[in-house]
């Protein structure tokens, strides 16, 4: 199958065969995007040592995330604002106190990978 796009159908290939199989592996921009801003989460050392602080352990309030991970509330806030925003977790309230956990099932995922 040929699925070079036409803006870039005559420049010159080596292996046209292995350049249309790139194309494919690719994907549509979107997915690139979306995956890109996956990493982006991951990236960061104190948004990583959360993710993988609450896929191990389960619900965990900010407190007990901050003493987990040697952050302060304040910046455990933050990183779980960006991730709740993200939709990669989400907390439950229970009278006071709100636990986060992780509910992205591709981000799970990825952290038993590295777990």
């Amino acid at each position: 199958m040929h699925l070079v796009p036409a803006d870039r159908a005559g420049r010159r290939t080596i292996d046209g065969h292995r350049v249309c199989e790139a194309i494919e592996a690719i994907g549509a921009p979107e997915a690139v995007r979306t995956w890109a801003d996956r990493f982006s989460l991951l990236a960061d050392p104190g948004r990583l040592a959360l993710l993988l602080a609450l896929h191990r352990a389960g619900p965990l309030a900010v407190s007990d995330l901050a003493v987990a991970t040697g952050m302060n509330d304040p910046a455990v806030s933050q990183a779980l604002r960006l991730l709740r925003t993200a939709e990669v977790v989400a907390g439950e309230k229970e009278g006071r106190i709100v636990r986060y956990r992780v509910i992205d099932p591709v981000v799970n995922e990825l952290l038993k990978q590295v777990t």
